[in-house]
């Protein structure tokens, strides 16, 4: 298939809804695990779960960077926008994420100078441009877009532009996933694999899901004829008793990632011994620092950080959303005084958020969806 709207085909969707139906096995419930916030608004967007049978259930993973981010790193952020002479950046979805004392743009009606920016780039241009003022970018994502921002600070050391710094929050997929499958209250059949992460780190690291827990991974496309077509891979695979790792998305993820955007990221990053994910609690490598050979352009070590650890609120079921334990709509704040405008927690935040998916596309439960459609 070659445009946008083949992949969106109607009849080819009910063709393999049909052949995942015939390959479920009577009496048997399968649950898989979409590791990333895209194809959880794919999902929910196009109706996909609708196409599936009763005995399969897809749950949100751990997938969306902003949604992981804990609270006491936006008020470390905070901390540092604060000051008179910094001008902090970010992407536009950590504009409302709510630490323990607000969010980016509560901090920005108090008076921090906090701009919105669509690239590292871009900061650093801002950086360039103001010559007198100290401009921090809050990097956060996956191995996605790590690689970006590692690349802004190998042109901000080569333009000479001292002014410029990032406060790194780029964590990793596959020590994620592994804390997802460690825990104790989870039972996964299989995952659909983020397309977005392996263009960069390839199918290769997926290899232990198979090789030590027997669970088959699938790297899928954002299209729903590529989520359809992932969710058959998985049952195919478990009809046939096997546990693989394979490509769908092969027109944009090379099988070994992209070697060229990993040596960037090794060149200016490390792994930490440990970092803090929001409902996951502390996972060790599971991010990365800058290294000491670029301790100049790193704000943890320009600027004193408070540290101090927020626990999320009380009401917010963020966590077990992202462990895939609840659906987003089983959370007791969920739509009520959890919504897009006053979100509590950051699945409701992101535009890769499970809440947020659940919340805009109306997806509150297969039950009263159904009910609706009938009606």
């Amino acid at each position: 298939m070659r445009f946008v709207d083949e992949y969106r085909d109607a009849g080819r969707a009910r063709a393999l809804a049909a052949r995942i139906a015939g390959l479920c096995e009577p009496g048997r419930r399968y649950k898989f695990m979409e590791v990333c916030g895209g194809h959880t608004h794919a999902i929910y967007k196009h109706g996909l779960e609708d196409h599936l049978p009763e005995a399969v259930t897809l749950v949100h993973g751990p997938g969306c960077p902003v949604c992981v981010i804990p609270m006491g790193r936006v008020d470390d952020a905070i901390h540092v926008a604060m000051r008179p002479d910094v001008i902090m950046t970010s992407f536009g979805d950590m504009m409302r994420v709510p630490g323990g004392g607000g969010s980016f743009l509560d901090a920005k009606a108090r008076g921090a100078d906090i701009r919105m920016v669509y690239s590292p780039l871009d900061a650093l241009r801002i950086a360039r441009d103001n010559p007198g003022k100290r401009v921090v970018f809050m990097g956060i994502g996956f191995e996605t877009t790590a690689p970006s921002t590692a690349m802004t600070v190998l042109r901000a050391r080569a333009e000479g532009i001292g002014n410029f710094s990032v406060l790194c929050n780029h964590v990793m997929i596959i020590p994620a996933i592994k804390a997802i499958l460690d825990s104790p209250d989870l039972r996964l059949d299989g995952f659909v694999g983020p397309g977005h992460v392996s263009a960069v780190i390839g199918c290769r690291p997926y290899g232990f899901i198979a090789r030590d827990y027997g669970k088959p991974l699938v790297v899928a496309g954002f299209e729903p004829l590529d989520v359809l077509q992932t969710v058959l891979r998985l049952l195919e695979q478990l009809a046939a008793g096997r546990a693989e790792v394979e490509n769908q998305y092969a027109r944009v993820v090379p099988w070994d990632g992209n070697a060229r955007a990993l040596d960037v990221i090794n060149e200016v990053m490390e792994p930490r011994p440990y970092f803090e994910w929001r409902g996951l609690g502390f996972i060790s490598s599971s991010a990365l620092a800058m290294r000491e050979r670029y301790a100049d352009f790193d704000a943890e070590r320009i600027f004193d950080l408070p540290g101090v650890r927020v626990a999320d609120p009380k009401a917010c079921q963020c966590g077990e959303v992202l462990k895939g334990v609840l659906k987003p709509w089983e959370c007791k704040v969920f739509g009520t005084a959890c919504t897009p405008e006053t979100p509590i927690g950051t699945c409701m935040v992101s535009s890769e958020g499970a809440c947020a998916a659940y919340y805009n596309f109306g997806r509150f439960s297969r039950d009263r969806v159904r009910e609706a459609t009938r009606t």
